[in-house]
């Protein structure tokens, strides 16, 4: 008699790997139960190496350690060989079977090939970098077509006519992968990974079919998503002694809805599965396993009706509800933003270690969050490592790499160079704090404004200009001669039209080995140390053996390039380092379990992630291909989910704001909600988010408390500038920070032409040009006045910046100002003084506060006077002039109605004027301030008067922004007043 095939399920709520130890231990399939020696005949068939790894921890868990013979595994995801012959050699095993192609190999012969399509297509255009990233979408689809059974020869049969035209390029190219690609393999020695995973799993069918072993065989964990893993599972399910588990197959699922099934559903591949063996679902048994509890079954049957297939869904109004057993150990989390999901999750990780031998989890394929949970928890001195791996690209090696590339690509550009001189990694043949404090001094001294000119030569330049002391002019040139030594063929190469891709690789680690070299450590040693190093140094081998044979490439791409191959590859710690939390993505988390798992990233385009969109073909194409639809992944993503959620303690977390944008909850929060009475709802552990916010809190401080400093009257200021009056009217606290605490703002690096910088040199021009010429002006005063300003502007003139932006706007600036001269002196007014000093005393309080001022001119007008401002900025209305919100001309006029401006004597001023000169259109005019002076002069006197007699007493306080209406833009001090926290909370809208 027959037997038919024997398969089993592990429901959803017990912890796979350990119920599967315990049926084997107990005895399943006729293993002699309590035989050390007994499972050694016994093989496992796992989806992973990871799998295998725990089911061995489940082992030691079920045998409380006790020594014991495991069974023979084998992963069934990343096969070799060496595992596969268990019963004897094959007429045409293994050995036959050529070896896989590496990666990066793979992807760089795919890229060279797609180049030299374009190019004998006339294509050009395609970068190196765009070139990989096609290569990898390419292998994907390669690696579909064999893991489906597919081959290329099945393009023949898609029709052209009936797709678009750029489809039908795209079925032209793909003929190329037919035709070439298999020639290279071949060359090459070796085959497309999954061709040979296939190979080997059809070796394994063809050995077992020949010879079925007598030992027990399970296959367990598989849902049969590969065709030829189904296969192998489908066999040994028919073995006399074979067996295969299923991982929490739904048999409370109604037949309607079963035959309803989609690639959405969690249970759509194993139903698949057993049609392909020809088992109904009702011949499923449970798999055994004594002592190994998990959740209640109705959280599984919670799931099963919440995630049922669409077609069905109008059941969810004659559903009763759910006991009370079935939420519960289960809560939710929502936060208002990734950093406080990361937050909360990292307390919930720190509070399952307070129970003994209590694991934890995080469940996610959301990185970003993965990385700010271990990051939040090295606050609480753990240390564990994220098991879906990080890029290369955004390790300190891979970060190192990119970043110099692009200082030498961008021709040491303040950005990029300070980047690289910052970096841990950096050193110069120093020890690394030394050579960190000359790359800071070297960046406020030279790479703080606008940008010097490029390359070496440019950098030298502006530290001649800068205001170092010879002392540190010499240490900074020693540095530059410590990058520019090693930089140098690196730097000739990237100067090029074209070269090798070969030589730009072998330079670019030549240049960043010796600029990682310490006083005490080579380069190589610490470019290359550790996990991340390896990695990198074996990519950058990889990269330079793959490009021999490339076509020479635009250096200017290479950067770009390189990120995309950095970016390609993921480095895994070997180990955890943690051995009660964990880390987990998707496929890690697959068939393992921990006392609290928690199921973070729960939103739409995370988890489920999106489709990704098909480069190659589109959906018509691929259907009639025999692709399987991108919505396949999606019901994989569902079957973790509910496996997750029906862990005996289990938390869901989301963020609703993700990256400043609003996110939506996943699909399958929202089908949970929509099933759950409002009676019945998810608990809510908001207290975790809470805790969070509070870690940060000062003991006894408000974090909504703005700043208002007292200094004690002796240490505020007993001088003033009239340039200074408006912000302390507007923002005393920036007065404070600059003239009591002494701190003064640094300029951007790499700054656009800023107008502070601007304006100076405008200034000094057109100061030099009046005092040349206080009488009548010469026939070329235009050449003479730009003449003036190339002297002013000196070497700025050599920074890009101020070449393309300033200077031009200044020649229209120089022929406005000539003719507005002109004007002037025709009407009979007549300069006194340009860049006048002046001052007067202010009686506030218990001492007098000086006063000073430098006017930029002053002029007479019959007996009085005429004092200008030339402003190369935003212009005061008459408005904030007479609300005394902008007192600086006022307060000019009241000084020189004293006489306290030097060699200009006392008299009435009748003319006050702003002259706006923007260089655009018009490139200046004058702005008048019509109104009584002297009235203007007085009040602003006397509210000056006021409001230092009020900043005279202990009790003032520096506020910051109390007027907030009344300021413009964003201020240097806002970030020392922590402005945005406490103005979140007052409502302030600046």
């Amino acid at each position: 008699m027959t037997r038919g095939p024997r398969v089993y399920s592990i429901p959803a709520g017990r912890p796979f790997v350990d119920a599967l130890a315990a049926g084997i231990l107990a005895g399943a399939l006729g293993i002699e139960a309590g035989d050390p020696l007994g499972l050694s005949d016994v093989t496992v068939l796992l989806p992973t190496r990871r799998a295998g790894r725990a089911l061995i921890e489940a082992f030691l868990r079920e045998t409380q350690g006790r020594p014991l013979v495991l069974p023979r595994i084998m992963p069934l995801g990343d096969v070799d060989e060496d595992v596969l012959d268990l019963a004897g050699e094959l007429a045409e095993g293994p050995g036959d079977i050529p070896p896989a192609i590496p990666a990066l190999r793979r992807e760089m012969l795919l890229a060279r090939l797609i180049l030299a399509w374009r190019k004998g297509n006339g294509r050009a255009g395609l970068g190196p970098d765009q070139a990989v990233l096609f290569a990898r979408e390419l292998a994907r689809l390669i690696d579909q077509v064999h893991t489906e059974g597919l081959t290329f020869e099945g393009l023949a049969r898609l029709v052209p006519e009936d797709f678009a035209v750029h489809w039908q390029i795209t079925l032209d190219f793909l003929a190329l992968v037919t035709e070439q690609w298999p020639k290279i393999l071949a060359e090459e020695g070796c085959i497309d990974p999954a061709q040979r995973r296939n190979l080997l799993l059809e070796a394994q069918a063809k050995l077992w079919e020949r010879a079925p072993p007598r030992h027990a065989v399970i296959a367990a964990g598989s849902t049969g998503s590969i065709p030829a893993t189904a296969r192998l599972l489908a066999l040994v399910a028919s073995l006399p002694n074979g067996a295969v588990v299923l991982p929490g197959l739904d048999r409370a699922l109604d037949e309607e809805s079963w035959a309803q099934l989609d690639d959405t559903h969690p249970q759509f591949t194993m139903a698949r599965l057993l049609t392909r063996m020809e088992v109904e679902r009702s011949q499923v048994r449970t798999w055994d396993s004594p002592g190994v509890e998990g959740a209640a079954p109705e959280r599984a049957a919670l799931a099963s009706e919440a995630l049922r297939p669409a077609m069905t869904t109008e059941s969810w109004a004659r559903f009763p509800g759910v006991a009370e057993s079935a939420l519960s150990g289960v809560r939710r989390i929502d936060c208002p933003t990734p950093r406080e999901e990361a937050g909360a999750i990292a307390l919930l990780m720190r509070e399952a270690l307070e129970t003994p031998g209590k694991r934890a989890a995080l469940v996610t394929p959301d990185r970003g969050l993965a990385r700010r949970v271990a990051a939040e928890l090295r606050r609480f001195g753990l240390d564990l490592d994220d098991s879906g791996g990080v890029a290369l690209a955004e390790t300190p090696p891979g970060v190192y790499l990119r970043l110099t590339a692009a200082m030498i690509a961008e021709r040491l550009a303040p950005v990029p160079l300070v980047s690289v001189l910052k970096h841990p990694l950096a050193a110069g043949g120093m020890a690394p704090p030394a050579f960190r404090a000359l790359a800071r001094e070297f960046e406020r001294a030279v790479l703080r404004g606008p940008r010097p000119a490029p390359g070496f030569a440019g950098l030298r330049a502006a530290l001649k200009t800068s205001r170092l002391d010879a002392r540190a002019k010499r240490g900074i040139s020693a540095l530059l001669a410590r990058l520019e030594k090693p930089a140098k063929i690196f730097a000739r190469l990237m100067a090029r039209k074209r070269a090798k891709l070969s030589d730009l690789i072998a330079a670019h680690v030549a240049f960043a080995e010796s600029l990682a070299a310490a006083d005490s450590e080579a380069g190589p040693a610490r470019l290359w140390a550790g996990e991340a190093g390896e990695a990198a140094s074996e990519l950058m081998a990889s990269l330079s053996e793959s490009a021999r044979g490339w076509p020479p490439v635009a250096p200017a791409a290479y950067p770009a390039f390189l990120e995309t191959a950095l970016a390609g590859q993921v480095v895994r710690p070997r180990w955890g380092r943690h051995p009660r939390l964990f880390i987990w993505g998707l496929l890690e988390a697959r068939l393992q379990h921990v006392e609290r798992m928690i199921l973070g990233g729960l939103n739409e385009d995370s988890w489920p992630a999106a489709p990704r969109a098909d480069p190659w073909m589109s959906r018509p194409m691929r259907v009639a291909f025999g692709l399987p639809p991108p919505e396949r992944r999606i019901g994989l993503s569902a079957h973790d989910f509910v496996q997750g959620f029906c862990a005996p303690e289990v938390v869901l977390t989301r963020a609703a704001r993700v990256e400043g944008s609003p996110s939506v909850p996943s699909r399958w929060l929202l089908r949970l909600d929509a099933v759950l009475s409002p009676d019945a709802k998810i608990p809510r552990a908001s207290r975790y988010r809470d805790w969070f916010l509070r870690l940060d809190e000062p003991p006894g401080v408000s974090p909504a408390e703005a700043p208002s400093p007292r200094p004690p009257v002796e240490s505020r200021p007993r001088e003033i500038r009239v340039t200074e009056v408006e912000t302390l009217i507007r923002d005393p606290y920036a007065i404070f920070a600059r003239r009591i605490l002494g701190l003064e703002p640094l300029d951007p690096l790499d700054a656009s032409p800023g107008a502070a910088e601007r304006g100076s040199f405008i200034h000094e021009a057109l100061d030099r040009f009046i005092a040349a010429h206080r009488e009548a002006l010469p026939p070329d005063a235009e050449e003479k006045l730009v003449a003036f300003a190339r002297d002013s502007f000196g070497a700025a003139l050599e920074r890009p910046g101020v070449r393309a932006f300033w200077w031009p706007r200044f020649l229209r600036i120089a022929r406005w100002f000539v003719a507005f001269e002109r004007d002037r002196r025709a009407a009979g007014i007549s300069v006194l003084a340009t860049e006048c000093r002046g001052a007067m005393e202010i009686a506030a309080g218990p001492y007098p506060v000086l006063l000073k001022a430098k006017a930029d001119r002053i002029d007479r007008a019959d007996s009085a006077l005429s004092i200008l401002d030339y402003k190369t900025g935003q212009v005061p209305s008459l408005k904030q002039v007479k609300a005394g919100l902008a007192p600086q001309l006022p307060l000019e006029a009241a000084i020189a109605a004293t006489g306290g401006f030097a060699d200009v004597a006392a008299a009435p001023v009748s003319n006050l004027a702003y002259i706006r000169l923007t260089g655009r259109e018009p490139p200046g005019e004058e702005v008048p301030i019509e109104d009584d002076v002297a009235a203007l002069a007085a009040a602003a006197r006397e509210g000056l008067a006021r409001l230092l007699a009020d900043f005279a007493k202990t009790d003032t306080p520096y506020l910051s922004r109390p007027r907030p209406v009344f300021v413009r833009g964003a201020g240097d001090y806002d970030h020392l007043a922590r402005l945005k926290e406490w103005s979140a909370f007052t409502g302030d809208d600046t």
